[in-house]
């Protein structure tokens, strides 16, 4: 993971946690009743729990793509070093003839 992808992470979670800070002194302060304050924190909870689904979704997205990408660029460098290695070695080991 690069640099630019932890400052970007570390952000999103700063701007989350602001955001459950913010929600949570608001429902504080705000005048209601009992019932009402437990319904609202039970609807914001399941709001958080889909989000944070979605996000762990989109992470595993965005690792599979990035193991898929390493695998092919393996594999295309296991390529390259076996024709470099089999045409370096090819003619020079077939004993042909000197002038």
């Amino acid at each position: 993971m690069s640099r630019s992808d932890d400052a970007a992470a570390t952000v999103v979670m700063a701007f989350v946690l602001g955001a459950v800070t913010g929600a949570a002194v608001a429902l504080l302060m705000a005048p209601a009743t009992g019932e009402e304050t437990r319904r609202l924190l039970a609807d914001k909870a399941r709001e958080g729990r889909e989000r944070a689904n979605e996000a762990a979704r989109q992470g595993r997205e965005f690792v599979n793509r990035g193991k898929e990408t390493l695998s092919s660029a393996i594999d295309r460098g296991r390529e390259a070093y076996e024709q470099a290695r089999t045409g370096a070695t090819g003619p020079a080991t077939g004993g042909g003839e000197r002038l």
